[in-house]
């Protein structure tokens, strides 16, 4: 039995685990690496939340199985979000499931509608769970761009004319990780003409709704009028709560997909603990003030990390909202790539990132850099990489232009 089993040989090797290796054995040898890679949230939980566990796991009966959809207090809690936030009435019996975060939402999805050779239209770069949870279905990947344009309206149509089988589904994430993006309603009210004129489903990841920093607060696509006959919503409460291990998500939308992910996650899952559920409810009732706060933290790190790395010579768009930055890698290093670049902050400059390349090979020109670290340690990163990055910029200053007559 040597051979890989046909499910892993489809899975490409995990490109974030050669920088982990590294970070790891740096700092086996002592070093202070600073780790923007994982988008993994360093902000507690907000308290009212946590002692709404502590006093609802202290009930015995909370000890037994759930529901694999979710309490139903739960599931009335997210529809009643999604009135207040977007204005879309929600049945929570027949259109909510509750998941363990949005990452188990789609690979469930994906197993749920997915028959070998299906095709389905995945941005590039994207979340790496949007692709490889179809892959493991079974299905077959298209690249469509990432940017919310007529580019990416103009792939969807070509896909549609010229994919064999038509396209089953789509996906979109806005705002975007790694990339940022942020769609309005009037892309999002193409997309669904498009979906509803050829029978396509539309997925969207809506993770990071309430990390926004500048203009309208990012839609959702189901405020589209006639969307709700195509598309499932996923959202969770990972980054907006500060909860990422509590794993606590939601698809929302289409009565016929949620009905196809509840019947699969009834094979696979009991639910989150009950205790976790009620602390869910309570957050989602009651937390818009604890929402605005992260935001806040978060705008103030993006301010700084945009301002102190621009000093260190790496330049940062600011994003417009999520919790990362989408970083062209600096042109002296742009050659190596986003994996061999983000290894060398490791080594030479203590300093973690996630490689662009590992969210798609359009994305091997640049670097994610999540604001998981305080005001502090992004401004040690900084003089760090400004350190790392001298003796090139050194280096370019010091080559003499040819003379034209030479």
């Amino acid at each position: 039995m040597t051979e890989e089993f046909h499910k892993i040989r489809r899975l490409p090797p995990y490109v974030f685990e050669e920088v982990n290796r590294l970070k790891a054995a740096a700092r086996g040898r002592g070093a202070d690496i600073v780790d923007l890679g994982m988008g993994n949230p360093d902000l507690p939980t907000p308290s009212f939340v946590v002692d709404k566990l502590c006093e609802t796991v202290r009930d015995p009966r909370t000890h037994r199985y759930s529901a694999s959809k979710g309490i139903a207090g739960l599931r009335r809690a997210q529809a009643a979000y999604y009135e207040r936030r977007f204005g879309v009435k929600l049945d929570p019996n027949r259109q909510v499931v509750a998941t363990l975060g949005s990452k188990e939402g789609f690979a469930n999805m994906a197993q749920a509608i997915t028959a070998p050779g299906d095709v389905v239209l995945c941005p590039n770069p994207t979340y790496p769970i949007h692709a490889f949870g179809f892959l493991m279905a079974g299905g077959t990947i298209r690249s469509i761009p990432a940017k919310p344009d007529d580019e990416f309206l103009a792939a969807v149509d070509r896909a549609v004319r010229h994919s064999i089988p038509k396209p089953l589904a789509i996906i979109l994430n806005y705002p975007s990780n790694p990339t940022a993006y942020v769609a309005d309603l009037d892309f999002y009210a193409e997309v669904v003409a498009l979906a509803r004129k050829h029978n396509i489903i539309v997925l969207s990841d809506l993770a990071y709704a309430e990390i926004f920093f500048e203009g309208a607060p990012p839609p959702s696509i189901l405020q589209v009028p006639g969307a709700i006959d195509v598309a499932v919503e996923f959202t969770s409460m990972s980054k907006t709560f500060s909860m990422p291990g509590w794993r606590i998500g939601f698809a929302v939308g289409n009565e016929r997909l949620i009905a196809a992910l509840a019947r699969v996650k009834s094979y696979l899952d009991y639910g989150a603990f009950t205790p976790i559920q009620v602390a869910a409810t309570a957050a989602l009732n009651a937390g818009d003030n604890a929402i605005a706060e992260v935001r806040a933290i978060y705008k103030r790190r993006r301010d700084v990390l945009v301002e102190s790395f621009g000093r260190a010579g790496f330049e940062v768009p600011p994003p417009s909202s999520t919790m990362f930055a989408w970083a062209p890698i600096p042109e002296p290093y742009r050659r190596l790539g986003s994996l061999e670049f983000s290894k060398l902050l490791v080594e030479k400059a203590d300093v973690a990132v996630a490689p662009g390349i590992g969210f798609g090979e359009h994305g091997d020109d640049y670097v994610r850099i999540a604001l998981v670290e305080n005001e502090h340690r992004i401004r040690q990163a900084a003089r760090n990489i400004k350190r790392f990055l001298a003796p090139a910029q050194e280096a370019r200053q010091n080559v003499v232009p040819l003379s034209r007559t030479a």
